[in-house]
């Protein structure tokens, strides 16, 4: 019990760094110091996606379940979890550079109207 109960941890560990990542500079707007812990989970989020990379939480995850006779799965979190909803054929590639992009520009905007606002 006490392996599921970590799997379970890392899993919502997982989900609140993509959250963080994504809608970071969100609370950046409201606390600017908070941009040394944003700007390097945006990056790592940019870069994982572009990349077509596994993050380490996912086999982390999976040994944990593993190790607490349950199943783990294939492929990244995000396809494993979210791919049903975000995309349902499937996470490609292609999809991910998507995401990166879409990622680095929606908070590039933030910042910059973060930066715009702080210099009036």
């Amino acid at each position: 019990m006490g392996w599921s109960i970590l799997a379970d941890a890392v899993l919502l560990l997982h989900g609140l760094f993509i959250a963080w990542a994504t809608l970071g500079a969100l609370a950046v707007w409201r606390r600017p110091r908070l941009a040394w812990a944003h700007l390097p989970a945006l990056a790592w989020g940019v870069w994982i996606e572009a990349s077509a990379g596994i993050c380490p939480l996912t086999p982390l995850e999976n040994a944990l379940r593993l190790r607490a006779g349950q199943q783990g799965y294939a492929g990244s979190f995000i396809d494993h979890y979210l791919g049903a909803l975000i995309y349902p054929q499937g996470l490609t590639p292609a999809a991910q550079w998507r995401i990166a992009l879409a990622l680095a520009a929606f908070n590039l905007l933030l910042y910059a109207l973060i930066a715009w606002r702080r210099m009036r």
